[in-house]
């Protein structure tokens, strides 16, 4: 019999972070900046170390909970056909236990490193206490098992995201940045809702385990009014809440932007928390998706198309963050197409991959940024590797892992997608592989443009080829806006005016421990967890796939013999020779031969062109949509609230009283024979009409 867990210690997993986020923000005064990145690190680490506990007892002891922690409220009353009951409760199994652990780790992490990169800025309290209230928001979302606390932790983490996106609010670039991925956000969460309220009005619940042992009845149902199965409306809806928080194309467009936050949020965003919600998500609802194959096409589909297209934008990227943010939504889209093909567990195991090596290139980003007086320009770069060793070291290894070098943890997770679409045969699957097949390369290619022109080469930091002032030019242009200007959003240079022009130099302690502690997980966790997570029952119970229907991971399992022997065989197929390519080619155009990459741009000048503008989808949504919106909401406000509603339902009567008392106005003269002359017609005008029966019967006769 499966061991079960304490509710009391499970509570203390997400209290822990928002008990410092508390005293760090309203406190953050009389506590000072030691006391708010003390409180706020010390939740995080329990919340981490029983986390590791619960993931160890689910592991080993085959721990679960499923249980009502605090009932908020029941309609219907208690017992009552048709009641719905709203709760807080917990749900702990292999999947949630996993997240709870990635969730943990890596904003402890961001914590430490926060110490550094935030030393001089005057809003450290406030960070910290942001941070930490985001790890409790993603906690309470891993953790639910109803739609309720699922849905409060999916807000809570957009509404903490807009504040550290918007954190350095006196930024124009970052206003609007924040306000971007609110307003995206909230369009997904538009379908996320109704997808929900589909379910309480066809399931009659909000628990998960309710509402999957319903799966059955919701498939056999119709939508009303239309051919389509209401399961498959249930599925499409709450995955359109998946494509804007885990940014897949087309509500993808907030994302890079978000990179207006300082860096240890993007490292937490692009991490482990917000974008990861929706994949996350997505596995959770897996017994519902397996019950629509046009549901999990549309995924596939989806995720094709931002696997490919957005790695493409990270090619032409001059900001290092940038880079690295497309990195970020081109392996969110891997990880769709792997929900797609059904292979549940292997989008979660890349997504815990990724994680480690993601948050790991944002992390050295900021240290490479941090040495570099706050430059974001890789152009302005250049033969770091001798000047900051330790970075230089982690980001080869998170650039290995990203690009899926055989043994390390990217690798595993990533070929595994590649095969398991290979082998689905859904609708759009012969396109997903393709996609993602070439993504492969595409993927090697920036990541090592990027780290050969940071860490190799010319030392071009010394002469600034490309001042920052200069880089506002597309600030006017389609989909420019001024929030995708490059280095001229650089974040703000503590220490500018009195070192700016010294050597670039390593960053402190605080700093470099989190890029060697997260290192060490980006090269050995791939190699030591796929059996379990992937060929195990570590999934048993929290993913459903149903393997005659969707053979993804049966085909993979058959051709399984061990880790090393998936590496050792990785040179035999085109997946290795293709990463291989990109970074060659990348060292070929960027260390020997650069003018062959200028020559090209200027060769396809228009394609350039359309990647610059990021497929005018930026210039589509300001110019099109939020103007017809401007001029839609113009025209309901002036005719519909003023002409309409004021004017005829709340004024109609005044205006009707008023125009009476203008017209009668006239009679009050103040004159007495004025008045006098009024009673005389009045008196001769109510004697005729009483005397008028009278009169006509005299006159009758």
């Amino acid at each position: 019999m499966a061991a079960q867990l304490s509710s009391s210690l499970l509570l203390a997993v997400p209290l822990a972070p928002l008990v410092g986020a508390v005293v760090a923000g309203l406190f953050g005064r009389q506590v000072g900046r030691r006391g708010a990145h003390t409180v706020t690190i010390l939740g995080v680490a329990i919340a981490f170390a029983i986390s590791a506990w619960v993931l160890y007892s689910v592991v080993a002891d085959g721990a679960r909970f499923n249980a009502t922690i605090y009932e908020w409220l029941t309609l219907g009353g208690p017992g009552t056909p048709g009641s719905l009951k709203m709760e807080i409760g917990f749900l702990v199994d292999g999947l949630t236990a996993l997240m709870m652990v990635v969730v943990t780790f890596v904003s402890l992490m961001v914590h430490i490193y926060t110490i550094g990169y935030m030393a001089d800025d005057p809003g450290y309290q406030r960070f910290f206490s942001y941070i930490s209230l985001f790890t409790f928001s993603m906690l309470m979302l891993v953790m639910s098992n109803n739609f309720l606390q699922l849905f409060f932790g999916w807000e809570a983490v957009g509404l903490v995201s807009y504040l550290l996106i918007g954190f350095w609010f006196t930024r124009p670039t970052a206003i609007f940045a924040n306000l971007k991925a609110f307003i995206v956000n909230r369009v997904g969460d538009f379908g996320f809702i109704l997808g929900i309220g589909l379910i309480v009005a066809y399931a009659g619940t909000l628990n998960y385990g309710e509402a999957f042992a319903q799966g059955g009845n919701l498939a056999r149902l119709g939508f009303p009014g239309m051919d389509w199965r209401l399961i498959t409306v249930i599925c499409i809806c709450l995955f359109i809440g998946a494509m804007g928080k885990s940014a897949q194309f087309p509500l993808h467009v907030w994302l890079p932007d978000s990179m207006e936050g300082p860096t240890p949020i993007s490292a937490l965003i692009h991490a482990a928390t917000m974008v990861t919600a929706g994949i996350f998500m997505v596995a959770r609802m897996s017994p519902l998706f397996e019950l629509s194959d046009t549901a999990l096409s549309v995924v596939l589909v989806i995720g094709a198309i931002t696997a490919l297209f957005m790695g493409f934008l990270g090619i032409i990227q001059n900001d290092i963050k940038r880079v690295v943010a497309y990195s970020t939504l081109s392996q969110l889209g891997y990880m769709t197409v792997a929900l797609g093909a059904s292979a549940y567990s292997v989008a979660i195991f890349h997504l815990m991959t990724h994680a480690f090596f993601k948050a790991l290139l944002f992390l050295a980003a900021g240290s490479v940024i941090i040495g570099l007086h706050h430059d974001q320009d890789i152009r302005n770069m250049g033969g770091l590797r001798k000047y900051m060793p330790i970075t230089w070291i982690t980001s080869l290894v998170g650039s290995l892992a990203l690009i899926g070098t055989p043994f390390f943890a990217g690798f595993y997770s990533k070929d595994s997608i590649i095969e398991a679409v290979h082998e689905s045969h859904l609708f759009g699957a012969g396109f997903a592989y393709w996609a993602v097949l070439i993504g492969v390369f595409v993927t090697a290619f920036y990541s090592f443009r990027m780290y050969f022109l940071v860490f190799h080469g010319e030392e071009r930091f010394r002469h600034k080829p490309f001042p920052a002032e200069a880089h506002d030019d597309h600030a006017d242009e389609p989909g420019g806006h001024g929030a995708d200007a490059h280095a001229s959003h650089a974040e703000p240079d503590p220490h500018a005016g009195h070192d700016a022009h010294a050597d670039p130099h390593e960053s402190p302690w605080v700093v470099t421990l989190p890029l060697v502690l997260l290192a060490i997980p980006s090269v050995v966790i791939g190699y030591l967890t796929i059996g379990p997570l992937l060929f195990g029952d570590f999934f048993k119970g929290a993913i459903t796939a149903y393997r005659g229907a969707h053979p993804a991971m049966a085909e993979l399992q058959k051709d399984w013999h061990g880790p090393l022997e998936m590496a050792l065989r990785s040179v035999a197929h085109p997946v290795f020779w293709l990463a291989l390519a990109g970074a060659v080619v990348a060292w070929f155009f960027y260390l020997k031969r650069p003018d062959i990459p200028a020559a090209i741009q200027r060769r396809f000048s228009f394609l350039y062109e359309i990647l610059d503008n990021k497929y005018y989808f930026d210039w589509f949504n300001e110019k099109v949509l939020s103007r017809g919106a401007r001029i839609l909401g113009t025209a309901l406000w002036q005719r519909g609230d003023v002409g309409v509603i004021d004017g005829v339902f709340i004024d109609g009567g005044s205006n009707v009283v008023g125009g009476i008392a203008r017209s009668t106005r006239a009679l009050q003269s103040g004159y007495l024979y004025w008045y006098a002359l009024v009673m005389i017609v009045g008196v001769i005008g109510l004697m005729t009409w009483q005397l008028w029966p009278y009169l006509g019967t005299f006159f009758g006769r």
